[in-house]
């Protein structure tokens, strides 16, 4: 009996992911390394360098069944800072995947993203940034199975579900904006805080008749806070909160993370972090950067009911950044405060 459980756990989370239009989007633990993903006016705001390019790999719920798997790959870059007084513009694109459970429900998405900043003053910064993406999302009706197939001891494919499935395969146009704010209190300290919506224009996405479902993904809401603090010239603590509502979903995480430089000038570092979300799991996290390049690694240890069925084993993540700066240098022109070893 706990195999068909959980089979009707993967299937009805499949169908939810694929029709419900208070589902969750996909999500990565370490949000503060997929920045736009969490806001578009985080394109281009990389203190002290011209570009970024970053991996992104999630592995979830390898215990229920076939594991969730999300990847993206996402990259921005400053231009313009001769341009403007004090401002810079920033430019990025991404490309995500997210492969979910045992009727390989596949989403691909492209988003390209634009934002404008501008320093207020000697020691404030203020972003906003708009994204224009095109998501598709495909399904293996043939891998499902439904509770009107159940015959009584197992279930069987070749008994007609009647589910009123349209079509298995969805694209649509998704956009999303955001604003950002930076308060660099001192050399030793600054403070961040954004807000964004996504899925401004409430895309449809169903794979039911237009006459039986006109579901369509709700807007999400999302803010952050974050600060930067250097301590003792060998710690930098990032202590930091993201709060995101979809629908009747939430998710909230807080936590910490913290650099130690390893040398005498940052071009080694060791990091640190834990991470609690609200009602679902603690997220230790461990990571090593050398020189522009940073590594990190998180495990999301299940403290939620779904612990009974997957033993606590809920994700675990890598990301990838590298920071860089053009050859030439002229988007160097506007150096925006930071706080750095």
């Amino acid at each position: 009996m706990n195999g068909i459980f959980k089979n009707i756990i993967r299937t009805a989370l499949l169908v939810f992911a694929g029709t419900n239009s208070h589902a969750q989007d996909l999500h990565f633990s370490q949000y503060f390394n997929t920045p736009m993903l969490v806001n578009p006016a985080n394109t281009g705001f990389n203190p002290d360098y011209d570009y970024r390019l970053g991996g992104n790999y999630r592995n979830q719920w390898a215990n229920v069944g076939n594991p969730y798997k999300t990847m993206s790959v996402w990259g921005d870059i400053k231009v313009f800072a001769d341009k403007f007084e004090n401002g810079w513009l920033g430019l990025g694109g991404s490309i995500l995947k997210d492969e979910a459970g045992a009727g390989s429900l596949t989403s691909t998405s492209g988003f390209a993203t634009i934002a404008y900043h501008q320093m207020v003053g000697y020691n404030s910064l203020l972003s906003g940034g708009f994204g224009v993406g095109y998501t598709n999302k495909r399904i293996d009706l043939n891998k499902l199975t439904f509770d009107s197939q159940w015959n009584g001891r197992f279930f069987d494919g070749d008994i007609p579900s009647n589910e009123p499935f349209a079509n298995n395969n969805i694209s649509y146009v998704d956009l999303q904006m955001g604003l950002n704010y930076a308060y660099f209190a001192s050399e030793n300290m600054y403070i961040n805080a954004g807000i964004s919506i996504m899925h401004l224009n409430s895309p449809k996405e169903s794979f039911f008749d237009p006459s039986i479902s006109d579901s369509r993904v709700s807007p999400r809401y999302t803010g952050f806070l974050n600060a930067n603090i250097k301590i003792q010239d060998m710690w930098i603590v990032n202590p930091n909160i993201y709060v995101s509502k979809m629908g009747d979903a939430w998710e909230t995480v807080l936590g910490v993370n913290a650099n130690r430089d390893l040398g005498d000038n940052g071009a080694q570092q060791l990091i640190l972090g834990l991470y609690y979300r609200n009602k679902d799991a603690l997220i230790p996290m461990f990571g090593y950067q050398v020189n522009d390049l940073r590594i990190t690694v998180n495990y999301d240890a299940t403290i939620s009911t779904l612990s009974s069925l997957n033993g606590t084993r809920g994700a675990y993540e890598l990301s990838i950044v590298k920071s860089g700066i053009l050859p030439s240098g002229a988007s160097r022109s506007i150096r925006c405060p930071s706080v750095k070893f």
